[in-house]
């Protein structure tokens, strides 16, 4: 059903990626200056070369997602705030050091956006969930979206913790566990060492209406119903390719492929892609997906209930081709 309510998983980087152009269009920030401009804590070698554009390709250099190689022995940067509640968080997650030098290869970094929901924060003063609810959400009327604790008031989080997707309800502690944190307003980290980490990589929960509405807005250059979220030659720069052909991709089963990436949406293409050329799109774990065609104007936003969020190709592949064989 279109209104059910699902996790968004790493398409949530696409409404990161779209604050972030929205400051950058508004003159607060620049995509080529560097995050320790921002993020002191950052402002220190080896991180102070590390751009925004670059945490927005996942060729920062920062450690990638786990699974993502053979990395026996190696911690999270989530395992490192974990461990040192002591500390500020970012300051205790870049304590695990960088795996490659920035613009050396692509590696799929989810908490590079996180270090973007913090200068979200950083440079508007609010959460950065607050931002994106304010500035990209309700705009694109996404009256079924948000972020946990950051919903615009009760009747909404009550309402999104009704329609939330679980699977077998009767028997998953998990899932019930989290529909009552989506009933919660407030910060439901308070007092622990994530208390302050944004939820930018991965947290929002949507419908697959919403999600098409977010992806006209941006097929349509911004603009949703006639109001500007942001400007067509800003939407025509994030979404055209960033990465240059030499930088490789070994991430998971690649094998130093080349890999073709924009400012935060995916531009990938293999025999199985039957879209256009300059379509962008996003994933998520579990089998989610959210995909903009500018040149058949076509829109496509999926979730496939998988168990245990294993991710599979053809939750991407497979629903794309059904999808795309109906034009004619």
């Amino acid at each position: 059903m279109s209104d059910t309510v699902f996790a968004a998983a790493s398409i949530t980087k696409m409404f990161t990626t779209t604050a972030i152009f929205k400051l950058a269009e508004d003159g607060f920030i620049r995509l080529y200056q560097t995050a320790g401009s921002i993020l002191k804590e950052m402002d220190k070698a080896p991180y102070n070369e590390i751009t925004l554009a670059q945490l927005l390709s996942h060729t920062s250099g920062l450690y990638p997602d786990g699974g993502c190689y053979n990395e026996a022995g190696k911690i999270s940067p989530w395992g490192y705030i974990a461990g040192r509640p002591d500390l500020p968080w970012i300051e205790a997650a870049l304590a695990i050091g960088m795996n490659k030098k920035p613009g050396e290869q692509w590696q799929y970094c989810s908490f590079g956006f996180v270090l973007l929901g913090e200068v979200i924060a950083r440079v508007t003063g609010m959460r950065a969930e607050e931002y994106i609810r304010k500035e990209i959400l309700e705009p694109c009327e996404m009256n079924s979206s948000g972020f946990v604790g950051y919903f615009k008031d009760q009747k909404t989080a009550d309402n999104i913790a009704d329609r939330m997707y679980v699977h077998e309800v009767e028997d998953d502690k998990e899932a019930q566990e989290r529909i009552t944190e989506l009933r919660t307003l407030g910060n439901s980290a308070k007092g622990s060492p994530f208390e302050n980490v944004p939820q930018t990589a991965g947290s929002l929960v949507t419908t697959s209406a919403d999600l098409c509405n977010f992806g006209n807005m941006l097929m349509n250059g911004g603009t949703f119903k006639g109001k500007r979220i942001l400007g067509r030659r800003v939407v025509a720069r994030m979404t055209e390719r960033f990465t240059l052909p030499t930088v490789r991709d070994y991430c998971w089963t690649a094998k130093g492929e080349e890999r073709a990436y924009a400012l935060g949406p995916d531009l990938r293409r293999t025999a199985d892609s039957f879209y256009s050329k300059d379509t962008f799109f996003h994933e998520g774990s579990g089998g989610c997906c959210l995909i903009v065609d500018p040149l058949e104007k076509l829109v496509a936003a999926w979730f496939v209930p998988y168990v245990n969020n294993v991710w599979s190709a053809p939750a991407l592949y497979n629903a794309a081709a059904v999808i795309w064989s109906g034009l004619i």
